[in-house]
Formats: C-alpha cells, structure tokens, sequence
C-alpha cells in the first residue's frame, strides 16, 4: 500500500499519514472495549504502536500492510475511526552550533539519535526533538522552556552541570536553552512497580503478544471497574501504564478512590503474569510558555490544539483531552520586558496534522488569533499572539 495520503479517496478509511506514519485513531465506549482492539492489534504484529484510552486508541502502523488487518478487527468490534482526532506534537530547538546543544539534551532527555539529528523518544511517547542549524542570534531567555521528570537515579546519571533556579533543578545547554530535569520517586508503599514522574508511571517488559493482551485487559479492567482514565500504551516487548499528570492525586482525578490502591492491584496482576517493571523507562515531558498576557496565549492554544483546560483552579495548564500529545503550562512575564518578548524563540513547537485536515487546523489557528507568517504546500508557519511560533505540517 502506498504511504502517502490520496486526499478524498482515502477519507472513508480512517487511516492518514501523521508525522510519516500511517495512523489511525478509533473510538472505544470503554477502556476494555478499546483492550480488546488491542489485543488483536498486538496479535496483528508486535512492532505496531499503541497508545489506548478511556475513549478509544490510537494505532500506529509498523507497515503499511497491516492497515487492512486493524480495520478488519475494529470492524468485528463495532469500532469507527474518526481521523480529526490524529495529530502529532514535536519540538524544534534551532542553534547556531547543533553539535554543542545535541549531546546536553540526549543526556537529559535520555532519547536515541534520529534522523537529521534529532532525538527520538525509545519508546515513541514523548515529543520528538528536532534540533535544527540557525545562524540568527537570539542572546535573551526562551519563552519557552522544557520540564522533563525521570526517576531520581536517571536524573543522577544524567550528569548535567550544576542546577539553579528556585527549585534547584533547572539546566541550560550551551545556547542557555533551559530545561528543568526533575527527579521523581517510587509511588508509595505496597507500589514498588510505580514512579510519580509528575504522573505516575509503571513499565512492565513482556515477551509475548499474550503476555501484553492479558496485562492490557487486567489493566483496563481494574481501571473501568472504579471509573479512572488510565492510559495504556503498547510497544515492543513493553506495556506502559500511566496515571497522565498529577491523576493520580484526589484533588485532581475527582473519583471516590485511591489511585494508589488502584496500582498496587494492577502491580499484583502484572505479577501475577510473571512480569517485571523496568524503573528506569518512566519519563515525563511537558512545554512551558512565558507570556504577559497569559489568558490570551493560553486560549490560543486551547483552540489550536483542541486542548482542555486543568479542572483545579488557578492551574494554567491544558491537556491533550487524549492524553496523545504534551501538556502545556503558562507562566506570566513582566509585559515590560519588551526586548525578550520580541526575541524570537530558538525553541518552537511543529504540528503534524492529516493532510486533508491542515486548512481546516491553520483556520483555526487564525480564528483564534494566531498570524500567518509563512505558507507552501506543507507547512504553514504561525505565530500565537504574543509571537511563539508553531509549524503546521501536513501529511508525510
């Protein structure tokens, strides 16, 4: 089959090209329902990626010869695709010197080298980071800047300069492009599996497709049985269980439970399956923007990103309703700081949409007032009102 979106001919199927691979999301009453579909994906081949939810899954094909397959088995299941939900979130880290800056967030962010020189998530979770060659100065302070949480012996390892900042664990690379690498620490009690990375977070490694389809129908299960939003992800030879940020806290989920209870019944299952948990695989990344007019800039990425907003009063940040792409958060700057807010950032985020969706995103941005910077047949360059850039690529 070929990899490339064929416009109109191809919407009936549900399958688009989102950041080059053939992706497809399917909508799930349940988080057992969508278990189920993913069962059969993984049976389907064990390099398929999955990333499951309370409200469907996302499935991202390995070849392109699968499509066929995943269809067939969402089909029996009574499963619809609905392509507006795809899109992919990466970051874009421009620098006059790649090679200085490369090595500093390989560290931090533990990643693998990529292609073009970007640094790739292992486990295609996180945001890829594309670290580009730029010759225009920028000397003052990003407006945005990078949070990273991993385990408290990754962070050790990591070995970055000294940290500063008021909490002690804020970073910068040799262009002061900063990020706050932050050490997070075993759940609690009785939930030895789990890391509160800012989420809380269990990787178990697994040697069979039945291995991971029975974790992922005990995992969703439990987690149907006392309602929580448990997100599932699948990938070779892993099967990642994740609270998503601060869930697992009372005041945040708004459930009568206990998270904690919650995990340590799905840590007895996995055990039970003879599965052990990888602690050093948790890892959580979020963006942060600075802007003085934080309302403004917060509701232009609510409406570009179809993001909702935290429940918690006086939280800033909005969250992928599928918990697919990272959170955002926002911090207010002195509106006088008039000469870093027209710098423009070395930091910028690219958005990979569906093809026959891109216009209908960049109109979107526009409405919510976003400005065209730059346009060709696949990119299209925005700027949000206080002028952070975003990318909107579309198709491959």
């Amino acid at each position: 089959m070929d990899s490339t979106v064929h416009g109109a001919a191809e919407i009936g199927t549900g399958w688009r090209v989102v950041d080059g691979v053939r992706t497809a999301w399917f909508d799930a009453s349940s988080l057992g329902a969508g278990a189920a579909l993913a069962g059969r994906v993984a049976e389907v081949s064990p390099e398929i990626l999955v990333d499951l939810r309370a409200t469907g899954l996302r499935v991202r094909l390995d070849s392109d010869e699968h499509a066929d397959a995943v269809s067939a088995a969402a089909r029996d299941l009574g499963l619809a695709a609905d392509p507006a939900a795809l899109q992919h979130l990466s970051i874009v880290l421009e620098s006059v010197d790649p090679t200085e800056v490369r090595p500093f967030w390989q560290r931090a962010l533990d990643y693998a080298p990529g292609q073009d020189g970007s640094l790739a998530d292992p486990l295609r979770r996180d945001p890829e980071f594309r670290i580009r060659q730029s010759a225009e100065p920028r000397p003052l302070r990003n407006r945005i800047h990078v949070d990273v949480v991993r385990p408290a012996a990754a962070v050790e390892q990591a070995d970055l300069d000294d940290a500063y900042g008021p909490y002690g664990v804020c970073h910068a690379d040799a262009d002061g492009n900063e990020v706050d690498l932050v050490p997070g620490d075993v759940l609690g009690e009785g939930t030895g599996d789990w890391q509160a990375v800012f989420s809380a977070m269990a990787c178990y490694r697994t040697t069979s497709a039945t291995q991971q389809r029975d974790l992922v129908a005990s995992a969703a299960a439990l987690a149907d049985e006392v309602g929580f939003p448990l997100l599932i992800d699948l990938r070779p030879g892993i099967v990642i269980l994740d609270s998503g940020k601060d869930l697992w806290e009372d005041d945040v989920h708004g459930l009568e439970l206990d998270f904690t209870d919650l995990a340590a019944r799905i840590q007895t299952a996995a055990r039970d399956l003879g599965l052990t948990a990888d602690p050093r695989l948790p890892r959580f990344v979020q963006l942060v923007l600075d802007a003085a007019d934080v309302p403004a800039v917060r509701a232009f990425w609510l409406a570009f990103l179809g993001y909702v907003p935290d429940r918690r009063t006086g939280a800033s940040d909005i969250d992928d309703p599928r918990r697919l792409n990272p959170v955002l958060l926002f911090q207010e700057i002195d509106a006088l700081d008039t000469e870093r807010l027209r710098q423009r950032n070395r930091i910028y985020v690219e958005l990979s949409v569906p093809a026959d969706l891109a216009q209908t995103r960049l109109a979107t941005a526009l409405a919510a007032g976003g400005r065209l910077l730059d346009e060709s047949e696949d990119r299209r360059t925005v700027a949000d009102p206080e002028g952070n850039e975003l990318v909107i690529i579309s198709g491959a």
